[in-house]
């Protein structure tokens, strides 16, 4: 079936600045953000969302390739999952997550009924980091070891183990550098750690690579390995054949738990329910959020493998949130799951990855110098921005700042202007819209981006 769409194209809106400037100013008065310095920020004041949009109180729209932080896979305010939101507060709002509540029995069935193997049991938190936080104590309690390896490329969220975890720099600050992790390399053949000139060397060598971080870690001190399916922020980097495989290997042979992380991938944004059916892989834990109902209502949680499931049978689990599996929530992931069903929207997805966004960004790869690679699938691909294609030099330094990162800030302007929402990340630009996106929606945003582009080609050298 073809997804629910809204609108093929903007419906007019009227426009209220003032309305805008009185929302603009109690943000600016009251309103703290995360990732910010705060006196030099400018967010805009959204006034409403449907569809594959959003617009401000002006009366501009602006096509989200963002899905705004890659979550919105359903789109915005659809009408399944808004009803069905309204008719679960009438009904009951909320309740101790200590009780069985129908919505939220329904919620885990539908999430374990398309997770890998025997991934049954579904602890619910409120997001992404929290996901990632009880799926490492789980771990650690299950295994009796204290040691959690990742990768250096990643993003894990923003709380005390998960910020740890990370790879990327945000991390830095918070870094207490005793909290237990071990950083490796991932594969990345565009930019290989490994010297590696194919998919096949890349993944052998970084397997190997693992192999040794664990020798000389020890083995027997490591509780898990955790891995994003396929990296989302840290730059979309699909894993090479064989390498998810090899890693389940890895951890098989030492008895360490193997996380999956599918805060970003899961729930239809690579093409399949979850990134890991690509590779036939099942993970002991595996954490989801965002996509699970859209970020209507905050909602994540640990997908337990029977075995972890049975070492807290007659042992407490040691951990908890007042709004574990809340029922508005619950109610908004049973509607998106169902209604992505009944709309076919996961395997949207996937053609619009191989038919639609795929080829049209080879193209655009081909027509501008800035662009040094395409990757991805599904709604979910990322272009490398360089400044020179032959040695492949960053369009800006990593964790580029001020001046050093204003030909990115200068392709992002382009893109907003031109009513494109994108979402970039040092020197990349990642086309993440809706799963439920149309194809002329997708079309529109891509010759948007191909014109900002010419943006980014005037920092490049021309081919």
């Amino acid at each position: 079936m073809t997804p629910h769409v809204p609108h093929a194209a903007p419906h007019a809106v009227s426009a209220d600045p003032g309305a805008g400037a009185a929302v603009k100013a109690a943000d600016r008065a009251h309103v703290f953000h995360s990732w910010s310095a705060q006196a030099l920020i400018d967010p805009l004041a959204v006034a409403g969302a449907e569809g594959s949009y959003f617009w401000d109180y002006e009366g501009k729209h602006y096509l989200d390739f963002a899905s705004q932080l890659v979550n919105t896979n359903i789109g915005h305010q659809h009408p399944k999952v808004v009803a069905a939101i309204q008719e679960q507060a009438a009904r009951l709002c909320t309740l101790a997550p200590g009780f069985a509540v129908d919505v939220r029995s329904e919620a885990a069935r539908l999430i374990a009924e398309r997770t890998p193997g025997d991934l049954d049991k579904i602890f619910f938190t409120n997001g992404g980091a929290e996901a990632v936080e009880n799926a490492v104590r789980m771990a650690r309690l299950h295994t009796g070891r204290q040691k959690v390896m990742s990768a250096y490329r990643s993003y894990h969220g923003a709380t005390a183990a998960a910020i740890n975890l990370t790879g990327d720099p945000r991390r830095w600050p918070s870094d207490t550098a005793s909290a237990g992790v071990v950083h490796f390399w991932g594969p990345y053949l565009y930019r290989s750690a490994f010297h590696a000139e194919t998919e096949e060397q890349e993944c052998e060598r970084a397997l190997r690579h693992l192999a040794d971080t664990i020798a000389f870690e020890g083995p027997q001190s490591i509780a898990a390995v955790i891995l994003e399916s396929v990296p989302g922020t840290a730059g979309i980097m699909t894993p090479p054949p064989g390498y998810l495989a090899g890693v389940r290997a890895l951890c098989d042979r030492y008895g360490i738990v193997f996380i999956l992380d599918e805060v970003m991938s899961g729930f239809g944004r690579t093409g399949r329910w979850f990134a890991a059916d690509h590779w036939d892989v099942t993970p002991d834990l595996l954490c989801f959020a965002k996509g699970v109902n859209s970020g209507y209502v905050p909602l994540g949680g640990v997908a337990i493998s029977g075995a972890i499931a049975e070492t807290f049978a007659t042992r407490p689990y040691p951990g908890g949130l007042t709004y574990s599996g809340h029922p508005l929530a619950c109610a908004a992931a049973v509607a998106t799951i169902i209604t992505m069903a009944e709309e076919g929207v996961v395997e949207h997805a996937a053609h619009l990855g191989e038919n639609v966004i795929g080829p049209a960004l080879a193209e655009i790869a081909e027509r501008h110098p800035s662009v040094g690679e395409v990757r991805g699938l599904g709604t979910f691909w990322a272009l490398e921005l360089v400044r020179d294609k032959e040695t492949r030099e960053p369009l800006v330094p990593y964790n580029a700042a001020g001046a050093d990162n204003a030909p990115m800030a200068e392709f992002a302007a382009a893109c907003k202007a031109s009513g494109l929402w994108p979402f970039v990340n040092m020197n990349r630009t990642h086309v993440v819209p809706p799963c439920t996106i149309s194809e002329a929606e997708a079309k529109e945003g891509l010759a948007l981006l191909d014109e900002a582009l010419t943006v980014a080609d005037r920092h490049a050298v021309s081919a």
